[in-house]
């Protein structure tokens, strides 16, 4: 699959739910947000199928999101029913490893290969002044628990408000060089404003070389993550919005005034 700017789009990232266990302050206010109701989140039954027409039209690289999304009930299931389609070569979770110690095991079971795991200070009360309530220790157990289950290579993703040299990266990247994890720093970004810049460590915000598109948990192929461009799969069908996703991808992202990272899947 190639859009107009003659880019390889391969790359789905899979938003299975709006809801989190943390309330960081880059990433929805305090009092939390208005959730989805049930009936408008994809079943894992139509999130299947959309993947599998995405693997038919090229892509080969499929990251599960959220909100966290090891917070929706029976996603060991989803991950398998996932897991078994043919044609993924790059299969892997963006999780803030809150619970990742409980399904660590059950993810490498069911087909899954790598995590990205959220962590932005080895501070453990700035952790929980970042998340609003967090424990730090619970993501140690979790990346604990996806080494000892082979989801590797683990990557850090490291939010930072300048450089890569502020004391808090710099205790992360201590950290992940001690204990053999990838650390990725991403600038705080603004969706309103058209913030962005490229992951330091990563591909993330290059637009021209941008192969990604992203489902959101209600159904809503986005070609860009800093666009209001969308298309629904129950209303258009999974290949018809793919490929309007695609045909309709922005040479580079602007503003979104729609969407939130925390529905959208960062």
């Amino acid at each position: 699959m190639f859009d107009k700017f003659n880019r390889k789009i391969n790359y789905l990232r899979i938003s299975v739910t709006d809801r989190c266990n943390l309330r960081c302050v880059y990433c929805m206010p305090e009092e939390g947000v208005e959730l989805l109701d049930h009936k408008e989140i994809l079943t894992f039954d139509e999130i299947v199928d959309l993947t599998k027409a995405a693997i038919r039209k090229g892509v080969e690289k499929v990251r599960i999101t959220g909100g966290e999304p090891l917070v929706r009930n029976g996603i060991i299931d989803l991950v398998k029913m996932i897991g078994e389609i043919d044609g993924i070569k790059d299969y892997s979770m963006t999780t803030n490893a809150i619970r990742l110690d409980k399904f660590a095991d059950d993810l490498a079971k069911a087909g899954l290969q790598r995590v990205n795991i959220s962590l932005d200070t080895m501070n453990p009360e700035k952790f929980k002044q970042i998340t609003r309530g967090g424990d730090i220790q619970k993501v140690f157990d979790g990346i604990r628990a996806a080494k000892k289950a082979g989801l590797e290579p683990i990557k850090i993703n490291c939010v930072i408000k300048d450089d890569n040299q502020e004391p808090d990266a710099v205790e992360v990247a201590k950290y992940c060089k001690e204990n053999g994890l990838h650390i990725r720093y991403i600038k705080e970004m603004d969706l309103e404003k058209g913030e962005f810049s490229i992951v330091d460590g990563g591909t993330g915000g290059d637009c021209g070389t941008c192969n990604r598109l992203r489902l959101t948990a209600n159904g809503n192929i986005k070609p860009c993550l800093f666009s209001d461009i969308s298309y629904n799969v129950r209303e258009l069908g999974a290949e018809r919005a793919i490929d309007l996703a695609i045909g309709n991808k922005p040479e580079t992202g602007h503003t979104n005034l729609t969407g939130k990272f925390y529905n959208i899947g960062g």
